[in-house]
């Protein structure tokens, strides 16, 4: 029976491991680019370079928008889009008229109206002029200039009641030192949803005038 015990604890562990070990090595992708100007334990004011997105606008609630905003965004990043630049003439890409973009993290979530805008960052190495045209039109491609947020990091599941805790307390803070706030929160995540929940990197931005 100890035996038996031990066989079963350890596969576990192994599982465990395992997991934690995916989650970290799938998140390892290009991040965007900031600079943290302060830091209070887990709250950052962060300025960020300026970046390239694929967003898409899409109903119903959070949890289905995110779902159906991502199908729609990676379908777009691998490969249902029209390349810029012509595909050379040699095995095996010859005739292709797609082109796959790399994966970066992390997918942002933002409240529209009635509706969620779901964005990708775009590599750095493209720019408006370089980056493959969606075929779906409704993929946007947008320029986001530099801009100052104030950040609140936490693990665990994207769940309502995880982002409506770390929310209210970003909203706390950003109260108590008078900040003056320029948008409504932003949801950024940045694992696969195999990660184990202590592993994961969550986080709720919010555009703060940068004077």
């Amino acid at each position: 029976m100890k035996k038996k015990w031990l066989i079963i604890t350890c596969i576990l562990l192994i599982t465990l491991f395992a997991g934690a070990m995916t989650g970290t090595i799938m998140s390892n992708v290009e991040h965007p680019k900031y600079h943290t100007i302060s830091s209070i334990d887990d709250i950052e004011v962060r300025e960020y370079d300026s970046t390239l997105i694929a967003e898409v606008q899409v109903e119903g609630t959070r949890k289905e928008s995110i779902s159906s905003g991502f199908k729609i965004l990676a379908d777009y990043i691998f490969g249902n889009n029209q390349a810029e630049q012509d595909i050379a003439m040699t095995a095996p890409v010859q005739q292709q008229s797609n082109e796959k973009i790399p994966m970066t993290a992390p997918v942002q979530q933002q409240a529209s109206g009635n509706s969620w805008k779901v964005s990708f960052i775009m590599p750095s190495t493209y720019t408006m002029k370089t980056i493959p045209k969606p075929n779906n039109p409704k993929v946007k491609l947008k320029e986001v200039p530099k801009k100052t947020f104030i950040v609140i990091k936490f693990s665990g599941l994207n769940s309502e009641e995880n982002i409506a805790k770390h929310e209210a307390e970003l909203m706390r803070h950003i109260s108590n030192n008078q900040i003056e706030t320029l948008s409504e929160p932003t949801y950024a995540f940045y694992n696969p949803p195999w990660t184990l929940p202590f592993m994961r990197r969550n986080e709720i931005l919010i555009e703060v005038n940068p004077g």
